[in-house]
Order: C-alpha cells, then sequence, then structure tokens
C-alpha cells in the first residue's frame, strides 16, 4: 500500500462488516465504547446474536449483505466516513461449500469497495487481512516484512481469497487517493474466545509432527488483534502492517507447554496417521494448514510500532498460555514432569562427562 498518510480527526461514522462474527461483532462493542467515535453502524446479512448484540451497546445493527448493492444506501445514506472490512472467513460455513465462500469473501470486497469508491463521505477504509498472505515454505526467510510476498504460492483458499482482497484495497487507493487505507495482516489469533487452526492442532493428547521439522509460531492475542484494529480505525495511518506478538514458539515447545504428547512421524504419512490420532479436528484441515504445521511463519513488526505505534500487551507465548487456560486442557503429561527428568538427564551427562 503506497497511500501513507497519517490519520487525521477521529471518524464521525464508522460501518463495521461482518457484525455476527468475532471481530466484527467485539470491534463493534470496543467502538461503541469510544467517545471519540460519534455513531458506529454494524453490518451483516446474518442477525448476531442476542449476547453478541446486547455487547454492540449503542452501536446501531442494520442487516445487509455487502454482496447487494443495497449496501450503497447504508454508506451513503448515513453519511460513513470510515468502513472496517472484517467480514472474510476463514473456512466454509458447515452448510456452505468453498464456492460460497469465495463468493462471500472475494465478492463481497469488491462490491464493497466499489461502492467506497463511489461514496464522498468515505475517508478511511481498514482491512483485516492475516499472515496466510505469506504461505509456509522451506523457502521463507527468517521473518516477512511488509513488502514481501510468498516465495511459494500459498496453496490454502483463504490465502488466495486475501491476497485477492488486498488486490482491491490497492487497486481503491489508486483510484481514491484521498482515501486513507489500512491493511492489517494478523498472526493466528488464539485467547479465551477464539480458537484459531494454529492452537486446536494441540487440544488433541497426541499430537502428530513431521520428523525432522518443527514449525515456528508467532500469534496474537485476541484482545491485541481488537486493539489494533481500534486504533487503525479510530487514529492509525495508512498502509500495510504486519500485526503479531512479540517472540516465536516452535511447534515441540507449544505441544510441551499444552501439556500433550508430540508423535513425530515421516511426511508421508503424517496426514493419514495424523488423522487417525487426531480424529474429525484435523480432517477439516487445508493443505495450507498442512504447510503451516510443517514450516510456520514469522513476520516482522517494526513498521506496526513504529508507524501504526501499536505495542501488542502479550507475547506469543503468553498468547498461548492463555489459550490453553482459558480452554481448561488437562495435561497428558504434567510439564514439571518433563522438566525433572530432563534436569536428571544433565545432570547424569555431566557427571559422566566429569568422571572421564
Amino acid at each position: 500500500m503506497t497511500n501513507e498518510v497519517r490519520g487525521t480527526a477521529p471518524p464521525r461514522v464508522v460501518l463495521v462488516s461482518g457484525a455476527s462474527m468475532f471481530y466484527g461483532a467485539y470491534l463493534v462493542s470496543r467502538l461503541a465504547q469510544n467517545p471519540a467515535v460519534e455513531r458506529v453502524i454494524a453490518v451483516d446479512a446474518k442477525t448476531p446474536s442476542k449476547d453478541l448484540l446486547r455487547r454492540m451497546g449503542r452501536a446501531e445493527f442494520v442487516r445487509a449483505d455487502i454482496r447487494n448493492p443495497l449496501i450503497s444506501k447504508v454508506i451513503a445514506g448515513n453519511e460513513v466516513d470510515t468502513v472496517v472490512h472484517s467480514a472474510t472467513m476463514a473456512r466454509p460455513l458447515k452448510s456452505g461449500s468453498r464456492t460460497a465462500m469465495k463468493d462471500a469473501n472475494v465478492l463481497g470486497a469488491m462490491q464493497l469497495f466499489a461502492v467506497c469508491q463511489k461514496t464522498p463521505s468515505v475517508r478511511k477504509v481498514v482491512v483485516r487481512s492475516s499472515s496466510s498472505v505469506y504461505g509456509s515454505s522451506a523457502k521463507d526467510p527468517v521473518k516477512f516484512t511488509e513488502d514481501m510476498g510468498a516465495l511459494r504460492p500459498p496453496r490454502g483458499a483463504f490465502a488466495r481469497d486475501m491476497i485477492e482482497v488486498e488486490g482491491f484495497a490497492r487497486g481503491l487507493a489508486r483510484r481514491r487517493p484521498d482515501i486513507a487505507i489500512s491493511v492489517l495482516r494478523l498472526a493466528p489469533t488464539v485467547g479465551p474466545q477464539l480458537l484459531g487452526s494454529a492452537v486446536r492442532y494441540v487440544t488433541s493428547p497426541l499430537v502428530p509432527s513431521v520428523l525432522g521439522r518443527d514449525a515456528r509460531l508467532q500469534l496474537l492475542h485476541e484482545e491485541d488483534a481488537l486493539a489494533a484494529l481500534e486504533l487503525a480505525t479510530v487514529s492509525g495511518p495508512a498502509g500495510t502492517f504486519n500485526i503479531g506478538g512479540d517472540g516465536l514458539l516452535m511447534l515441540s515447545q507449544a505441544i510441551r507447554r499444552a501439556g500433550r504428547v508430540e508423535i513425530p512421524m515421516p511426511f508421508s504419512v503424517f496426514s493419514n496417521a495424523g488423522r487417525f490420532l487426531m480424529g474429525p479436528l484435523m480432517r477439516d484441515y487445508t493443505s495450507a494448514q498442512m504447510d503451516y504445521f510443517q514450516f510456520g511463519c514469522a513476520m516482522d513488526t517494526s513498521r506496526m510500532r513504529s508507524v501504526l505505534g501499536f505495542e501488542p500487551r502479550w507475547t506469543t507465548p503468553q498468547a498461548f498460555d492463555d489459550f490453553v487456560k482459558g480452554a481448561a486442557l488437562r495435561p497428558v503429561i504434567k510439564p514439571d514432569w518433563i522438566d525433572a527428568a530432563e534436569a536428571g538427564l544433565l545432570n547424569l551427562v555431566g557427571a559422566k562427562a566429569g568422571a572421564l
């Protein structure tokens, strides 16, 4: 994204898409509590649950599909100046298909951005994107910066959708350079309320892994994800930003911290044996997720601090531990047992080395 202008005055009227989903609903709740924002309009084709509607407080819910041209009446009629696009699905709905998912993600963004382009009152657009646009492969750099792309085209449908969505956002920036467009590439998000695929993987008592691989995991706590989106909406500058917690966890470390049992196996049997060990949990994993559990992904977050001005409260290990605590996982093997065994082994090796 090239139109890197600083955020100006706080928005007067904010429209948030995807209000029945986690990111949209909880962001609406935060914005509704922010006195700097005059009005908050929550939009979704599906009515949120009663609990989510209650959380939204003073926000106004409008049942509308962003794929329908009538969304222009909602934006223009309410003189919306800031649009937050968070209505993207990471996987098809249980009753849906890949075609329906692509229709919602890609066509929805295309229609929404087209309306933004034609509406004079719109001055800012915030896009919730994902680190999945970088893919996962053995050729990956130590950390991806915002000006890098995937070294191998991502195999996942969601990643391909997000690449297209970001392309539409860049097109909007070229056609309406007066609109400040912020794209936030969120690391896999975890927490007590949101169970991302990166952590659901370690909820099984027996966790298969690829022999000879130890994926690098960079995570983002759900509270930090919402805080970053709120900052970008209210006062953040335009640009593309990697959003992730400090530090990394190797997959083997995550399995150990969760008290699970790791079972390394060759990749040739990883998918089949893994599905047998983990049951339906792993059957839903896409090819992109299988790549992720081989290689992981790490992002450089320097611009997140220096330009966006955002500092996560939770590190990657802290975010993961909070997930484990919230999910109330009972350890199969207690970590202190492993620590004691390792300490005993090190002492034994040291004693033998001293005797030589």
